[in-house]
C-alpha cells in the first residue's frame, strides 16, 4: 500500500506529460479543413491547463508532499522567477530554463513539471506576461522540467553535466519548437510553401513547418536561448547539483540516491 502513492503520482505526471505533447502538436492531428475545428482544439486545451495543473499538485500530493519538499519547491519557483527577469528574452536570451533543468534533474520528474509551470505563472504574475500564450509556456516549461528529470544519474559529476548540457541545447530547441507550433496555423495562415495545410500528411506538415521556422527566424531565436542555457548550466550546475543532492536526501525527493 505504502507504493501506491509514488505509482499514481508518477502515472499521473507522465500522462499529463503525454497529455501536454498532445496539446502542442494538435495541428499535425487535426484533420478537417475547417477553422473552427482548429479553434475548437486551441480553446480546448487552454480550458484543459488548469486542470492538468490541478492533477499535477494532486499526484504530488498523492505522495504526502512534506513540508520540506513544499519549501524546496516555493523557494525554487519564487528564485526562478526573480531570474526569468534578468534575461529580456533578445535575441533569444532566457535565464529561466537552467533552474528548470537542474532542479528537475536533481530532484525528480514531479518537482521539474511543477518548477517548470510554476515559475512561468509566477513570473507572468511580476511582469503582467499573460496571454494565451501563458498556458503553453507552462506546459512547455514543465515539460522540460519533466524531461530533465528522467534523465541518466551516472556517479560522476562531470557525466551528469554532459547529460544536463546535451539536453539543454536540446531543450531550448523543443521548447521553441513546440511554442511555434501551437500557433504556427494562426501565424501562417493556410497553404503556400510555409503555411498549414489542414488534413495533409504529417510528414508534409512537418516540412512546411521546418520552412517557416527556417524563414521566420525561429531557429536562430532558440540557439540563443540553448547559448544562454548552456552557459548557465556550466556556470552553476556543479555546485547546485552537490547543494541538491543533500537536499534530496533529506527531504525525500524521488532522485535522492
Amino acid at each position: 500500500m505504502k507504493l501506491a502513492g509514488p505509482i499514481l503520482s508518477k502515472s499521473l505526471v507522465a500522462a499529463i506529460a503525454i497529455i501536454s505533447i498532445v496539446a502542442f502538436l494538435w495541428p499535425l492531428l487535426v484533420g478537417s479543413a475547417s477553422p473552427d475545428q482548429s479553434r475548437v482544439a486551441q480553446s480546448t486545451f487552454m480550458v484543459l491547463m488548469p486542470v492538468l495543473i490541478g492533477l499535477m499538485l494532486v499526484a504530488v500530493g498523492s505522495r504526502e508532499l512534506n513540508s520540506r519538499q513544499i519549501a524546496v519547491l516555493g523557494v525554487f519557483i519564487a528564485l526562478n522567477s526573480v531570474v526569468r527577469m534578468l534575461g529580456a528574452g533578445t535575441a533569444g536570451i532566457e535565464t529561466i530554463f537552467f533552474l528548470i533543468l537542474i532542479g528537475g534533474y536533481a530532484l525528480g520528474t514531479s518537482f521539474g513539471y511543477l518548477v517548470g509551470a510554476g515559475s512561468l505563472l509566477v513570473s507572468a504574475l511580476l511582469t503582467g506576461g499573460f496571454g494565451p500564450w501563458l498556458p503553453f509556456q507552462m506546459m512547455a516549461a514543465g515539460l522540460l522540467g519533466f524531461l530533465a528529470g528522467a534523465l541518466p544519474h551516472p556517479r560522476r559529476r562531470w557525466a551528469q553535466l554532459a547529460w544536463l548540457s546535451a539536453f539543454g541545447l536540446l531543450g531550448a530547441y523543443l521548447y521553441g519548437g513546440l511554442m511555434t507550433m501551437w500557433n504556427w496555423p494562426y501565424l501562417a495562415g493556410q497553404g503556400g510553401a510555409l503555411g498549414y495545410v489542414p488534413g495533409a500528411s504529417v510528414f508534409e506538415n512537418l516540412v512546411r513547418f521546418f520552412n517557416f521556422e527556417l524563414v521566420t527566424g525561429g531557429l536562430l531565436w532558440d540557439t540563443g536561448r540553448a547559448v544562454t542555457t548552456l552557459v548557465l548550466l556550466w556556470l552553476t550546475a556543479p555546485a547546485l547539483l552537490a547543494t541538491l543532492s543533500r537536499v534530496a536526501r533529506r527531504a525525500g525527493f524521488e532522485n535522492a540516491k
